[in-house]
């Protein structure tokens, strides 16, 4: 049985922001897809690991902002966080290309917080 990620972090999203959608963050709509570029390319378990590290290179950003210290990015951090930078295969190009971008949209959104999609996404790979 195939693993249906976008049914499961909709429904995580749902429990996280209610219903209707029309209330969640205008970005959800916009990173679902993202999110699941990146389970299709890893699969859910390496895509839960993914995501914690990418939690993490968040993280580091997060704190290079709060402290106005040096900013790498979150590219560089994801890069380190995800030791993407050992395996340049298609899946962890493309899982890290859908991470950026799924970044990217979220910090734009100032109704989001990319640690509450993490967290969904990581909920809907363990289901």
């Amino acid at each position: 049985m195939t693993h249906d990620f976008g049914l499961h972090l909709t429904q995580e999203l749902g429990k996280r922001f209610g219903l209707p959608t029309d209330t969640w963050p205008q970005s959800a709509e916009q990173v679902t897809p993202f999110f699941t570029i990146v389970v299709n390319a890893l699969g859910p378990d390496a895509a839960t690991w993914w995501f914690e590290a990418a939690r993490r290179a968040h993280q580091k950003v997060a704190a290079a902002d709060r402290d106005r210290t040096h900013q790498f990015g979150f590219p560089m951090h994801l890069d380190v966080e995800a030791e993407a930078h050992k395996e340049s295969t298609l899946p962890v190009v493309a899982a890290f290309e859908a991470t950026k971008a799924l970044y990217e949209v979220t910090r734009r959104d100032p109704a989001a917080d990319v640690d509450t999609y993490f967290d969904c996404a990581l909920r809907a790979c363990s289901d």
